[in-house]
This record gives C-alpha cells, structure tokens and sequence, in this order.
C-alpha cells in the first residue's frame, strides 16, 4: 500500500485505487506526524522582562552568506541563493526584525510555517512509520542558528558529558569508544558481564513538550525571556505534508520540534539532559535520540540495572516520549567459561529481544566484541564503489579526480570510526580492507595511505585533543605523570588483548612514544 512512490508522475502509471491512496497519502501523513499533539498542555506564557538579546546587522549577514546556496526553499517559496547574493543588502531589515522578534519574545507566523516531506527510512515502506518528516522551512530563520551559538555559549560546561551530539570535539567515534571501553574495562575484572539496551524512541523530536522544554531551560540558567522566545518559536507552528504535487491541509501543532531546523537538535538534547544513570554500575550515553543503556554486573547481581531500565521508563513517560520496544534491542556481552542463563527485560510487559550483533552509530558491534561482521559490511560496500571509481578512469579522469573520488566515497567507508573498532580487528579482517585499498591503488595510479597509517594518525590527533579537552568524559584517562617526565601520561593497566588494544590505551602508547 506504501511502497515508496516519490513522484506525482510515478502514480499515473497506477490504477485508480491506487491514485486514490496517494491523493489522501499526505493528509494521512499530517496527521500521524502530528499524533503526540497534545492539546492539554497550557500554552500562556509567564510575564517576563524584554530579551535583552540582540544581534548586529554584520552577525546577520554573516549568517546569511552561510546559507547552503543548495538547500531548498521553505513554504515562503525565497531561495537559499537569493538571500545568501543579497546578504548584505538584506541584513539590516531582517536585523531590525529579528531583534524586534527577540525583544517581544515573539516569531512571526510565516517564520514559524513547515512543509514536511517525508522520507522513507528503508527501500520498502509498509507503514506510515517507515517515513521520516523532513521539515522545510524559511531559509530567513537561519537566523536560529544565531540563537543558538548563543544558548550553547551560556550553557554549563559540565552539562551531561555523556551526550556526544552537537557539542564540540564530540563525535560518533567518541561516543563508540567511550560505550567499549566502559564494557572492557568491567569485563577485565572476573565474574562480570556486560549488558548493552540500545533505546529506540518512536520519533523523538516530534513529542518535546515545550512548556516541560522551557522549565529545564531556564534550570540550566538561560534568560526567561529567551525562554519564552523558544516557547512561541516552537508552539502555534502551521504544518502540511507534501507527496509529490499533493499538499495536506494545514494543522497548527503545539507540541514537538520540527526535524530540518538548526535549533531542533540542540533543543532536543537539552530537552534530554537529565536522562541520566541513577547508579554508579550503569552508564546512559547518548547522540542524539540514539540511546543506549551500558550495565555492568558483578557476580550476577543485576538490580541496579534492572532498576535503571524501569526508571528510565518511568522517566520517557513524564517527558512525553514513546519507547518503541520492539525496535529496542538488548546485547549480553559475556566471556566467563562458566555462562548462565540470562533473564530477559521487560518494558511495559513486552520483552525485548536479544541480539548477537547490532548496528550502533554506524558500526555492526557483536557479543563477542569482534569486528568480522563490520568489517565484511564495509567491505562490501567499498567494492560496490570500486565499480564507479573503475568506470571514471575509462573516461578518463585525471589521477587527482580519482584520488579524490576514492578519498570522498571509499576510504570514507574504510575509516569511519576506525579508532574505535581497528585496534582489535584480526589481521584476517585486515587484510580484507587492505585489499580493497590496493585495488583502488592500481586504478588511481598512485599511492594512497594504508590503513593501519591512517588508523595511528587519526588515533593520535584524537588523543591530543581530548588532552586539550578537559570537559571530554575522558580527558581523566590521560594523567600526566611527574614533572620528570613532561609529555609523559600514566598507562593504563589491562589483563586483556581485547582491553590493551582499545582506543584509549592505543592513544596514551601513541601520545608517550611521540615524547
């Protein structure tokens, strides 16, 4: 019934039934986005004083040329291109509107106006839940990321260090090797075991409560009145959905932040700052809505973590958010001879399932902690892209374009988080992906850098800036020992290969052999 149709002239080849289906698909769509719409939630506003924000007519054309010149138009119909070639005439008026805009802590209606167009999650779309709304909106509140830089600038340092989203010096890598090493380091010690709950929420963005959003904001110290702007800035929104050239019609939506926006995914993980462990065995790291709950058990003793399930359950229903428990998924990593039986979890009396491998932040981890079935992935999908690399050098293309093409769609498959997860790789998996390198070798011409050389350099670059970093949730692995020994860090103390070949202790050796 949803299979995927993307264009309007896709379902004239259809029959009638299924026109029909397309014609209603968008309404349809508008309304299922707009299901955790909650319409008991008072919106007035508590009576604050002026914003006392205010931004210059050279910060708005500056933001204003940042403009992707390839993003597309919002409901308004103005185009990136436009507003990014004119920055400079157009900055003062939109200055004087987006400070007046702050002033009455108020956004205009035609800022706040979306189109969602929805984009299927997989090939093959059998519910309305396999399509994620994309937000188009205004290229004029690009003026939000302005707003932002300043909400990120006020906010405290030590603000939950285990979310690794839309912070600096935090990426997907961090958060990978930060999950292992908290694994490897407990099942270093005997009669332990680890279990991993990867959280899935049923669209996350759309069911923030922005009057609960607001409270936590101005907890966390931001101004009552910016507050408020972000209260009307994310309420009285008017929303269609548009499939081809069929639009919905309109419903004003009070709850949720729209996916496309810059300020979303910054409110989001602020809207989820206090999701975090209640005990000291268990561990709750986050990018963005990927969520995942690390439990550390000793001598089978498996309350705190259980605990830590069910009140992480009791905190997604004070917080308006969904857990899809059957996308949620458990892994049991356990490597005592003697194994047990494992009870299962349950949340809202559905048991989760548990699995062998799961694809976390881009990577395939397993519950026996090797890298085979990642490494066949990328693999794979390495040699897909030899096919077009081969295809650009029988037309021609010059060494350096190829080189580039290789650097920009291969090696970016080879390397993504590869300081998380190629220290333990057994050498037959790295001899799979070498192979893959040599092949694009021979058809660009010329050398390209070795994989064990870009895993050591990308290792020690990452080391020294969480030296640098001293908000990083590991800077503290990194002591420096005596002042005898400047540039010298302690070493880390591991009974296993598996442990002595992670990230961390790999960045301390690199870190003391280049001193």
């Amino acid at each position: 019934m949803w299979q995927g149709l993307q264009s309007i002239t896709d379902y004239k080849k259809k029959s009638s039934p299924v026109m029909d289906q397309v014609v209603l698909l968008p309404g349809r769509l508008n309304n299922f986005f707009a299901r955790f719409e909650d319409n008991t939630v008072p919106l007035t506003r508590p009576a604050t004083k002026t914003c006392r924000l205010s931004f210059t007519a050279a910060e708005v054309s500056k933001t204003f040329k940042r403009v992707n010149p390839r993003k597309a138009a919002g409901p308004d119909g103005i185009p990136s291109r436009a507003l990014r070639a004119c920055a400079d005439q157009l900055a003062g008026v939109f200055t004087d509107i987006f400070n007046q805009s702050l002033y009455q802590s108020a956004v205009p209606t035609c800022f706040k106006r979306a189109t969602i167009v929805p984009v299927p999650k997989k090939a093959k779309v059998t519910e309305l839940n396999d399509y994620r709304p994309v937000a188009l909106t205004s290229v004029i509140m690009c003026f939000e990321r302005l707003v932002k830089d300043h909400i990120t600038s006020t906010l405290p340092d030590t603000l939950d260090p285990l979310q690794f989203a839309y912070r600096p010096n935090r990426f997907t890598d961090d958060a990978i090797s930060t999950t292992l090493h908290t694994a490897l380091t407990h099942l270093d010690k005997r009669n332990t075991y680890v279990r991993m709950l990867f959280i899935d929420y049923s669209s996350a963005f759309n069911t923030i409560v922005p009057s609960k959003l607001v409270i936590k904001l101005e907890t966390l110290g931001l101004d009552p009145a910016l507050c408020n702007w972000v209260l009307d800035f994310l309420t009285g929104r008017p929303q269609v959905v548009r499939v081809g050239n069929n639009i919905s019609t309109p419903l004003i939506l009070n709850t949720g932040a729209p996916q496309g926006c810059v300020l979303s995914p910054l409110l989001y993980s602020l809207f989820t700052h206090d999701c975090v462990a209640t005990h000291a065995s268990n561990s709750i790291i986050k990018f963005a809505d990927d969520t995942t709950v690390v439990g550390l058990i000793t001598n089978n003793d498996e309350t705190a973590y259980r605990e830590e399930v069910r009140a992480l359950g009791v905190w997604c229903q004070e917080n308006n958010l969904t857990l899809n428990v059957n996308k949620t998924k458990e892994m049991i990593v356990d490597f005592r001879k003697q194994q047990r039986e494992h009870p299962p979890i349950h949340i809202d009396g559905t048991v989760v399932e548990r699995v062998a491998s799961f694809k976390f932040l881009g990577i395939h981890i397993t519950d026996k902690l090797n890298w085979s079935t990642h490494t066949d992935s990328i693999v794979k999908k390495a040699q897909q892209r030899l096919f077009n690399l081969r295809r650009l050098k029988k037309f021609g293309s010059s060494p350096k374009a190829l080189t580039n093409f290789y650097r920009c769609t291969i090696e970016s498959i080879l390397a993504g988080c590869i300081t998380a997860w190629y220290g333990n790789c057994s050498a037959h998996n790295r001899k799979a992906l070498q192979r893959v390198v040599r092949s694009a070798q021979r058809i660009t011409g010329g050398k390209l850098p070795a994989l064990q050389d870009t895993y050591t350099t990308r290792c020690y670059r990452k080391a020294i800036k969480i030296t640098k970093d001293i908000n990083h949730p590991r800077h503290c692995l990194f002591t420096p020992l005596s002042s005898r020994r400047r540039g010298q860090y302690r070493c880390i103390k591991a009974g296993t290969e598996r442990l002595k070949n992670s990230f961390y202790l790999k960045a301390i050796r690199l870190l003391n052999s280049h001193h």
